[in-house]
């Protein structure tokens, strides 16, 4: 079932809530989505995916499911296999390509096995990143396998102790050599790179920063140069390539301005990035022209269950 029909007569049930650390983002990111397919015309039923997903989604008997589940769980392809196995078409990537892009190591080994630009980095246990320097200063310091900056520690240059780490932490964190420079962002949606935004803080692009009003701001398109923006939208679909992503991801950069094309690093990949109006993939949409319940109604049409 590669792809459905994307009629306003669809029942779409929209997944959103979840068990991650990024629920409240998740709430936000469906309840726009909801009433954006509602304005398309589309049959909505909100779902706050819980244990028995499986059970309610047998109740509602939905044409598609619109997954916009943030974090583990909803966004690390075991949504994906239950909505496999209900053979009810979904949104966003499918089992394989949500497992890799979540595991940031074994995307990054992708990434860098296709010849893109990674930061180096290694998986540690917690006690000795709190015990020791397992890389030369600055560095970063982050869960393996979540989302939204959660967890995610800077140490600096200057610093002489290593980071003490919450218990919360997982007993294995990845620990990668710090990227230095601009913050940018490209939306791959389909086969097309939609356009690069730079995102502008005071400090670093944290938690707060992605989601308290006045956090951070977006300049679209970004003010750089054609080669590094050629290069951003080439590198975005590739990466959405190599791990087998599909419908709408988004791939974070950092790039060292200093150091031209050589200082462009991919960060990560997003293959379920925050959908408000304001979230920095709709604004891309938006940007080109493609309005939130238009964009919302072509990720419906895109829906599938065959990977």
């Amino acid at each position: 079932m590669a792809g459905v029909s994307s009629r306003a007569s669809l029942r779409v049930a929209v997944l959103m809530g979840g068990m991650s650390a990024e629920r409240d983002v998740s709430l936000s990111s469906g309840r726009e989505c909801a009433q954006a397919l509602r304005a398309a015309g589309f049959e909505v039923i909100e779902v706050d995916a819980g244990p028995d997903l499986a059970r309610r989604l047998s109740e509602i008997s939905p044409d598609v499911a619109f997954n916009a589940l943030h974090g583990r769980w909803g966004e690390d392809g075991c949504v994906q296999g239950v909505l496999e196995w209900a053979r009810i078409p979904y949104t966003h990537s499918g089992v394989l390509a949500s497992a890799l892009a979540m595991d940031k190591t074994r995307a990054k080994a992708a990434f860098a096995a296709a010849g893109l630009p990674v930061a180096a980095g290694v998986m540690a246990a917690r006690e000795d990143v709190s015990a020791r320097h397992i890389l030369p200063p600055p560095y970063v310091v982050k869960p393996n396998a979540e989302g939204s900056s959660v967890g995610v520690y800077i140490v600096q240059d200057a610093a002489n102790a290593p980071p003490q780490l919450s218990a919360e932490m997982p007993d294995q964190v990845l620990v990668e050599a710090y990227a230095p420079g601009r913050e940018l962002t490209v939306t791959v949606m389909g086969d097309r790179a939609l356009c690069v935004t730079e995102i502008l803080t005071s400090g670093w692009y944290d938690y707060d920063a992605k989601y308290r009003p006045g956090g951070s701001r977006h300049v679209l398109p970004a003010q750089i140069p054609a080669e590094i923006e050629a290069a951003c939208l080439e590198m975005a679909r590739r990466a959405h390539d190599v791990l087998g992503c599909r419908g709408v991801s988004r791939t974070d950069f950092r790039w060292d301005d200093t150091r031209g094309r050589d200082g462009l690093v991919i960060l990560e990949i997003n293959t379920q990035p925050g959908m408000t109006p304001t979230s920095l993939a709709p604004e891309q949409a938006a940007h080109l022209g493609i309005g939130f319940p238009d964009l919302c109604r072509w990720m419906v049409g895109d829906a599938s269950c065959d990977r």
